[in-house]
């Protein structure tokens, strides 16, 4: 697989006839390899061993109905009390992350309405804030660690506004 913008882990893999599987520590359970899971899986491990998020409050591929229509995020930080805090979006490499990828974002935010979200393609990774008044996104390329993100109350964000202006009437 290829070489992402993230640390090297090792993953346990397996080929079933003619596939190739991961084990997801998240899910206890073998799921198949695709250029989006290999994001998924490292960014995962990434979140939890380098920026201290706790592993239990991760779910991953969490369904939502919206308009009568199922959903599904590819990752959700939940709170110690069960209410979603981040969602996270997962893209295969050769994805390039564009304004349809935070439209998308912002159609799951219609049924969780958090304020934060992280997208990645495993080379190219945002952390977003929501700025309603302003209708517009904080973007910074920095991932906050878990201490960090749950004090972000305190605006502690850079602004880099990206090579896109996002529509936030969705959200």
């Amino acid at each position: 697989m290829l070489q992402l913008n993230l640390p090297a882990y090792d993953f346990t893999l397996r080929k079933t006839q003619g596939k190739v599987f991961i084990f997801d520590s998240q899910r206890k359970r073998y799921v198949r390899l695709t250029p989006e899971e290999w994001v998924r899986q490292h960014f995962i491990r990434f979140l939890i061993l380098q920026k201290n998020y706790p592993a239990a409050l991760l779910a991953i591929e969490t369904q939502l109905e919206i308009n009568g229509l199922k959903k599904r995020c590819d990752a959700v930080l939940y709170n110690r009390t069960g209410n979603p805090q981040l969602i996270i979006e997962f893209k295969a490499p050769e994805i390039r992350i564009n304004q349809a990828i935070f439209d998308q974002v912002a159609v799951y935010n219609s049924k969780l309405n958090v304020d934060c979200f992280l997208i990645s393609n495993g080379l190219e990774h945002y952390f977003c804030r929501t700025d309603k008044n302003n209708s517009r996104y904080i973007i910074d390329s920095r991932i906050p660690d878990y201490e960090e993100f749950t004090t972000q109350e305190n605006n502690r964000f850079s602004e880099h506004l990206g090579k896109w202006t996002p529509n936030l009437n969705n959200l």
